[in-house]
């Protein structure tokens, strides 16, 4: 059978459902306002940018003729499908998202867009912020709001104690503080 007739790979899948992770039953896709415009920004720069400078390459790739050996076309088109695949999960995630802006809230109680610092038993302090699923980073404190910290620390206050579970055991925690500010989630994709 030609090779036109086939696929180009039998090891790739063209899924058209995005696979998106399950958000607890019954809430939304929250997001601050950063996390949505960085979302924003990645979607425009996919659709605006990127996707049309790899259709030119796959548009002149094909162009060259056996298409079952040329790189350029091959590696094209199976960047086309991530860029594809990214587009639908952005679109269905800015769809879906509730945007809340941290720095409008005035209490002391621990919610989404929080800053919390807590302390250990040790006198260890930590500083972590409570922010969407698609803004979580680590390295800079920044925990999903469906976390176990964070389900553990919302609703309470400055000064009260809470217990997180960890695979080493029970951890206390004291919250020291409870800050709302707007967070830099970075704007640039």
């Amino acid at each position: 059978m030609s090779k036109a007739f086939t696929k180009e790979s039998d090891d790739e899948t063209d899924d058209d459902e995005v696979q998106i992770p399950p958000l607890p039953a019954g809430t939304k896709n929250y997001m601050t306002p950063g996390g949505h415009a960085k979302m924003k920004a990645e979607l425009e720069h996919l659709t605006k940018v990127e996707r049309p400078e790899v259709t030119r390459i796959v548009s002149w790739a094909a162009s060259n003729g056996d298409r079952s050996e040329n790189g350029d076309y091959l590696y094209g088109k199976r960047r086309l499908r991530e860029i594809d695949r990214r587009t639908r999960y952005l679109i269905k995630r800015l769809d879906e998202a509730e945007v809340i802006d941290p720095a409008s809230r005035n209490t002391d109680q621990v919610f989404f867009g929080a800053t919390v610092t807590v302390e250990n038993q040790k006198g260890d302090s930590r500083t972590i912020s409570i922010v969407g699923l698609d803004e979580t980073d680590p390295n800079r404190g920044y925990v999903s709001w469906i976390s176990p910290i964070a389900r553990v620390l919302t609703k309470h206050r400055e000064g009260d104690s809470v217990s997180l579970p960890t695979p080493a055991g029970v951890e206390q925690l004291e919250i020291v503080a409870v800050e709302y500010k707007a967070l830099d989630t970075g704007a640039t994709p």
